[in-house]
């Protein structure tokens, strides 16, 4: 029985996540397995991955065969690293100590790079928000220019009318008043 480390896919339509489990390399993909190791969930950003580290190491030295992308999965948590530690370990090469030493400083590294991506995403995130909202709002400035220029458009077009309709009026209005005052003089001289 050859058994392997690989992904069981879980989820509604669009929307996956996956279990990884140990099953015999026979069993169809969402069928019986041995055990399950972990999860890995891909529509996060990062993708979010829970891996029993111990266990993958115990099955990797048992023989068990990772698929590509469990693979990389284990690759990802430092599963192999151990795996290939415990190895160094079994030959003689360095102490469990010396083994446990270096696994613990690779893990903070990763965190922290990790961590430091997670960040930049976020910042990255952020603005792209901040330009997005920059650029409505020179939009709706266009538009409100736009729309008060029309405005002011419309206004002008009517009060001319208006004030040209009123001008000649009191330059008629004008000629009368002044012959008006032109004969009421003439009586009283």
């Amino acid at each position: 029985m050859s058994v392997k480390i690989r992904l069981q896919r879980h989820g509604r339509s669009k929307s996956p996540f996956y279990h990884v489990v140990v099953a015999d390399s026979r069993a169809p993909r969402d069928g019986k397995f041995i055990e399950k190791i972990g999860s890995y969930l891909p529509q996060t950003q990062p993708a979010t991955i829970e891996l029993d580290v111990d266990r993958a190491t115990y099955w990797l030295q048992n023989g068990a065969q990772p698929t590509d992308t469990c693979r990389a999965i284990l690759s990802y948590k430092g599963a192999l690293l151990k795996t290939h530690l415990a190895v160094g370990v079994k030959k003689g090469a360095l102490t469990q100590e010396q083994a446990d030493e270096k696994f613990t400083g690779w893990v903070n590294e990763k965190v922290n790079k990790v961590e430091a991506h997670v960040g930049r995403v976020q910042q990255t995130a952020t603005q792209k928000l901040t330009d997005k909202l920059a650029e409505e709002s020179k939009v709706n400035t266009a538009r409100l220019e736009k729309i008060s220029a029309k405005a002011a458009a419309a206004e002008a077009l009517a009060n001319p009318v208006a004030v040209e309709t009123a001008a000649p009026e009191a330059e008629a209005e004008t000629p009368a008043a002044e012959v008006v005052s032109e004969t009421t003089e003439k009586p009283t001289e």
